[in-house]
C-alpha cells in the first residue's frame, strides 16, 4: 500500500473518530439538557409547594400566636387578680389584730363603771357591807365577760397540784390534807379554750416534818 492510501486511511480513521467522539458529545449534551430541563420543572413545581405550606404554616403560626396573647392575657389578669386578693386579706387581716380587743373592752366597760359607782357609793354611806357587796358583784360581772370571750377560770382551792395550771407559791405542812392539795388561791388563773392565759398561783399542802421523815426511816 501506497503513503498516499494510508494517509486515506488515518484521515477516515481520524473522521469516524471525530464523529463517535461528536456523538457522545452531543448525546452527553442531550442528557444534560434534558437534566436541566429537568431540574427546572421541579423547581418550577417546588416554589408553589413550598408557598402553600409557608402559606399553611403561616396560618397556623399566627392562629398560635393568637391563642397564646389571649392566655398571656387571661394569666395577666389573673395574676392581678390574686395580687388584689392578697393585698385585701393582709389588710382585713391587720385591721382585724389592730381591733381584736375591740369586743372584750366594749364588754369590760360596764364593769369599770360599776366599780366607779361602788366606790362612789362607799365614799358617801360610808358602810364596808355596801362596799364588799358592790365588788362582789362587780367581779361577777367580769366572770360573765370572761366567760362570754371563751375564758375559763382555774379550779384551784381542793384540786391537786398540776404544774400546768397552777403556781405553787408557797408549801404548807399539814396532815388534814393529801400532800400536793391546793390548800389556798392567791391569784385567780385563768385559761382561753386550750391555752393558759396565766397560771393560778396557790398555796399547797405537804407532809409534816414527822410523817416525811419516818417514811424516809421505813
Amino acid at each position: 500500500m501506497s503513503d498516499d492510501a494510508n494517509s486515506v486511511g488515518a484521515s477516515n480513521n481520524a473522521d469516524e473518530n471525530l464523529d463517535s467522539v461528536l456523538d457522545v458529545t452531543a448525546e452527553a449534551m442531550a442528557e444534560a439538557t434534558e437534566a436541566i430541563s429537568g431540574t427546572e420543572s421541579e423547581n418550577s413545581v417546588r416554589p408553589d409547594s413550598a408557598s402553600a405550606a409557608s402559606g399553611s404554616g403561616s396560618t397556623e403560626l399566627a392562629t398560635l400566636q393568637a391563642e397564646r396573647d389571649q392566655y398571656f392575657e387571661q394569666m395577666k389578669r389573673a395574676h392581678a387578680e390574686l395580687e388584689n386578693y392578697r393585698r385585701r386579706v393582709q389588710r382585713e387581716a391587720e385591721l382585724s389584730a389592730r381591733y381584736a380587743s375591740l369586743p372584750l373592752i366594749r364588754d369590760l366597760l360596764p364593769a369599770l363603771d360599776n366599780v366607779a359607782r361602788t366606790i362612789q357609793a362607799a365614799e358617801q354611806t360610808g358602810r364596808l357591807e355596801d362596799l364588799i357587796q358592790g365588788l362582789q358583784m362587780i367581779v361577777a360581772q367580769f366572770d360573765q365577760v370572761f366567760t362570754s370571750h371563751s375564758a375559763k377560770q382555774i379550779s384551784a382551792v381542793g384540786e391537786t397540784f398540776d404544774p400546768n395550771l397552777h403556781e405553787a407559791l408557797q408549801q404548807i405542812p399539814t396532815n388534814e390534807h393529801p400532800p400536793m392539795t391546793v390548800l389556798q388561791e392567791l391569784e385567780r388563773g385563768y385559761i382561753l379554750h386550750d391555752r393558759v392565759i396565766r397560771p393560778a398561783k396557790v398555796l399547797v399542802a405537804c407532809a409534816l416534818p414527822e410523817e416525811s421523815s419516818s417514811a424516809s426511816e421505813q
